[in-house]
Order: C-alpha cells, then structure tokens, then sequence
C-alpha cells in the first residue's frame, strides 16, 4: 500500500472507472512525490482517453522536463498553449525549457508572456528582470512586462478566460458524475 493516502484514493478511483478523468489530478500527485514515471505514463493512458484534457498534459509536460526530456516536453506544453494561450503555468515551463537550452531570449519571451498573465508573482518578476540584464535588455523592460500584467484585459482575453472557467467547472461536474457512477456500482 502507499503512503500517501491522495494518491491511493485516486488511483482506485481511476481503477474503477478507467474512463475517469481523475487520472490528471493521480498524476499530478504522483509528480509532486517525485514518482515521475508513474506520473507519465498515467498521464499518457489517461490522454488517450482525454486527449485535449489540457492540465493532464501540463502534468505530463512537467514531469517530463523534472526528468530532463524537454524535446517530449515541449510539444506538450505547445498543444496547452495552443489551445489555451492563457495557461501561464504552461507559458512558464516553456520559458522554463528556453531557459534550460540556453535560448534566454526566448525564454525572456515565455517569461514575460507568463507574467504577463498573473497578478502578482514576484519570483517571475525577479526571472524576467534577471534574464532581462543577461541578454543585455534594460531591466526596465522586465517591469514593464508587469505594468502590462495589470492593465484590463481585451474583450477577447476576457471571453477566452470565461471559456476557460466554464470548462474546468464542466471537468468537475463530469469527474463528480464519474465518481457517482462508480460508488454506486462498487
């Protein structure tokens, strides 16, 4: 039996409906106890299921990158942004990934991009600002980065981001229903 009793009820839980979409939060727990292999591979069998269950793929894209394979890393980070331009943690492990090959410039792109999405972060800030002085950029320019972070959001980031909370509280409604189905039936 495991130790961590989260990762137990999660993983009976995938274990009685397959289908459930519990496997994303199972990996990211499995990721977070540094049981990287287990992460990945429950996040791929789940994906095959769910294939645009974006934060299993985040999941997956950092587990990837905890174990240094940025290049299975970064196509699954880039399928996040792709369809959720918004998702800052996946903007940040790609800088994060920029940053680990040694393109600063891309990755000072990433980070602004990222900080640019949050309200307050000031460990992001301190990167941009560092990563900023290395490429021979004004650190001005990372504080910029900032005062764009808290400016109002066009109409379209707005509708993008009620898409967004509209999804992941549909997700929630449908893993509640799964979990119904499933006590029932044990």
């Amino acid at each position: 039996m495991d130790d961590n009793p989260r990762i137990e009820d999660l993983r009976r839980r995938v274990q009685r409906d397959p289908a459930s979409i519990a496997f994303a939060q199972l990996g990211e727990e499995l990721r977070r106890a540094g049981r990287l292999q287990e992460a990945i591979d429950t996040c791929r069998a789940g994906l095959r299921l769910h294939p645009t269950y974006l934060s299993a793929r985040v999941t997956l894209g950092r587990a990837l990158m905890d174990l240094d394979d940025l290049e299975h890393a970064e196509p699954e980070l880039d399928f996040v942004v792709k369809h959720a331009p918004d998702n800052r943690a996946a903007v940040r492990c790609l800088g994060d990934i920029c940053r680990r090959r040694g393109d600063l410039g891309a990755a000072l792109a990433h980070y602004r991009r990222a900080l640019a999405l949050t309200q307050y972060d000031p460990d992001l800030e301190h990167t941009v600002a560092e990563l900023a002085q290395q490429v021979g950029e004004p650190v001005a320019a990372g504080v910029a980065a900032r005062a764009t972070a808290s400016a109002a959001p066009p109409a379209r980031d707005a509708e993008r981001r009620r898409a967004e909370h509209t999804i992941a509280a549909l997700e929630q409604w449908l893993e509640a229903i799964h979990v119904a189905r499933a006590d029932r039936g044990a």
